[in-house]
């Protein structure tokens, strides 16, 4: 095999992983990543490539399927749509190691980032209301009946009671509400209401995709 093709094929993948790396930068401008994840889909084009450049044509077939799962979480990604950029990825990989016609894999990137910034940009599909999940935890010997009703009312257009369960071997509980925020509503305001009410101990207000990284007030 040409020495020349592993190194065009390493090249293009190297370049295809960074310019990839850049749009997942981009996209995640706002949010914030992880320096290791963004050097995972950094390298996986070049590796991927270099594996289906070393193999036979016989053998391409049959290897796709185990050069996908070259990549596997050990732990779980904390956006989903994290996912999609390792398929882009491995996907531009795949076409820089079997390809012959390479501008091909410039075309595919092209249309790919092109779609993912613009879906970031334009926020299609974002939930577009403030529904939020609330947890409150009170000791043993208070009654929650009642007890958030009106800070609850006066900070939200909706809320919910969804769940109550006990902690810490039955000396306190947990409260689970959803809740509607208001748009004019200082959250840390609310936050310090609930917390005077449940003698001083934890108050979480989250977004359901960021379980328990809003408040913690503990």
């Amino acid at each position: 095999m040409p020495t020349s093709e592993l190194l065009w094929a390493l090249g293009l993948g190297v370049l295809l992983g960074f310019l990839i790396s850049l749009v997942y930068i981009f996209t995640h401008r706002k949010s914030g990543y992880s320096q290791s994840y963004m050097l995972t889909v950094l390298m996986l084009p070049p590796i991927v490539a270099i594996v289906l450049v070393m193999i036979n044509s016989t053998a391409s077939a049959l290897s796709l399927a185990g050069v996908f799962t070259l990549c596997r979480y050990r732990t779980v990604p904390a956006d989903p749509k994290d996912v999609t950029y390792v398929f882009f990825a491995m996907a531009a990989g795949v076409i820089c190691g079997i390809s012959e016609n390479h501008w091909v894999v410039f075309v595919f990137y092209v249309v790919i980032a092109a779609v993912l910034i613009i879906v970031e940009s334009v926020g299609y599909g974002r939930c577009k209301t403030s529904t939020m999940t609330l947890k409150i935890t009170i000791p043993e010997i208070l009654n929650y009946a009642g007890l958030f009703d009106s800070v609850l009312d006066q900070n939200t257009t909706s809320w919910k009671l969804k769940r109550v369960k006990t902690t810490s071997y039955g000396s306190l509980f947990e409260l689970v509400y959803v809740v509607e925020i208001k748009e004019t509503v200082d959250q840390k305001q609310f936050i310090d209401d609930l917390w005077k009410l449940n003698g001083n101990l934890t108050v979480i207000l989250s977004l359901f995709k960021y379980e328990e990284m809003v408040f913690d007030t503990k």
